[in-house]
């Protein structure tokens, strides 16, 4: 090849280089040099064996050779810029094919070509402006992600402070006589880009915002306190991450703490709370203050059973994946009647989501629901439910209402 083992180079450089070569001297040169010079080195025969390492672990750097059998190096060089952008790439061709060559260029596959023979010093500066380049791409990139989320930021925080962000309630009835005797806060958005409370969630998380924006719902929901009847309790959703810092927590929820009596901080059965260091803390503080708590949408994620064991809910809310078409599926009534009879041994309260029809309600009424929530007792609503806003609310039982 022409390599000069013995070459010095100008400066030591780190990180992991995959050599591939199917002539196993070129590799045993190349590898002994990219050592000598401070990388880690692995290297393959062919492409299968390259691909395999690329799966294993991350490469700074690939060194691969043009012609080999079976997969090629331009072939391999396009797998491995799948499967790892960061990796820089350089082929290594005693063949130079132009075209092929200068089309995986521009596609940016290849990011320098060596030709065939080569001194170690020609070697040592490609991979060093190779390198280079790469850092220096590195760098824009963070450059221009962080000046995206900065703007973003910015954006959110405008969101925060407009009337974009809305409560919505939905009433919640005793399943017994068809009373409300609370609601559910639920957030809403009109904001052009964030339309939803699923893509205003997305944004708060990856803006490390979910605080903000809990001090934002915090206060509309304090807003609705004043205006619902005081026998009516409210209950609020609290993102899991939220636990995460009780001090943080009981701090925020100040505009609640004088009603927390009627205030049911809902923590979503879908998360799991093992990954966060402070949640029984966090627990013990907002039950200590008043605040009641509930297992939201139990039955739709993967650790219910621990959840109810661990949280020791006030309230349990039965998801609408199990309340569905109850009255059809014996295997569902079943279920629901071991919730209610689990949550009659525990003193928690059963609330029945998405209830739809007057065959669920009353398929749930039957088995135990204290409580029932869902379309056939009111949609979620910017203003007061009608329920509550006649002077003398009529009582409906679950088969009254169609």
């Amino acid at each position: 090849m022409g390599l000069v083992p013995n070459a010095k180079p100008g400066v030591a450089l780190t990180g992991r280089v995959l050599v591939v070569d199917d002539d196993e001297q070129v590799r045993r040169v190349l590898g002994a040099m990219l050592r000598r010079w401070g990388f880690d080195v692995d290297t393959a025969g062919c492409g299968d064996e390259a691909i395999s390492i690329a799966h294993a672990r991350p490469l700074d750097l690939a060194i691969v050779d043009r012609t080999m059998p079976g997969m090629d190096g331009i072939a391999l060089l396009q797998e491995l810029r799948e499967l790892q952008p960061a990796c820089a790439r350089v082929l290594l061709t005693g063949n130079l094919d132009l075209d092929a060559t200068v089309g995986a260029v521009n596609r940016g596959e290849i990011a320098r070509v060596l030709e065939k023979p080569c001194s170690s010093s020609t070697l040592y500066e490609a991979v060093e402006q190779t390198l280079a380049a790469r850092t220096r791409t590195a760098t824009a990139y963070q450059h221009l992600a962080r000046a995206r989320d900065s703007v973003q930021r910015q954006q959110f925080e405008e969101l925060l402070r407009s009337d974009h962000l809305q409560l919505a309630l939905q009433p919640i009835v005793r399943a017994s006589d068809g009373r409300v005797v609370a609601c559910e806060a639920l957030l809403r958005s009109s904001d052009p880009q964030l339309r939803g409370p699923g893509d205003v969630l997305e944004a708060a998380e990856a803006l490390e915002m979910v605080p903000d924006l809990a001090s934002v719902v915090i206060n509309r929901a304090a807003r609705w306190l004043t205006e619902l009847p005081a026998d009516v309790s409210l209950f609020l959703n609290l993102h899991p991450l939220e636990l995460a810092d009780a001090e943080a927590l009981a701090k925020r929820l100040e505009p609640l703490t004088r009603e927390a009596h009627r205030v049911v901080l809902e923590i979503t059965e879908r998360s799991s709370l093992y990954g966060i260091d402070g949640w029984q803390r966090s627990v013990d503080i907002v039950t200590k203050l008043g605040f009641s708590l509930a297992v939201d949408d139990l039955g739709a994620g993967y650790s219910s059973l621990s959840m109810l064991a661990e949280l020791q809910p006030h309230y349990i809310k039965v998801d609408m994946s199990i309340t569905r078409d109850v009255d059809m599926f014996p295997r569902k009534q079943r279920l629901f009647d071991l919730l209610c009879r689990f949550a009659e041994a525990t003193g928690a309260t059963i609330v029945a989501e998405g209830i739809e029809t007057s065959a669920e309600a009353e398929a749930v009424t039957g088995c135990g629901a204290h409580l029932v929530q869902g379309y056939l007792f009111g949609k979620p609503t910017l203003t007061m439910p009608q329920a509550l806003t006649a002077a003398s609310p009529p009582k409906r039982t679950p088969a009254d209402v169609e």
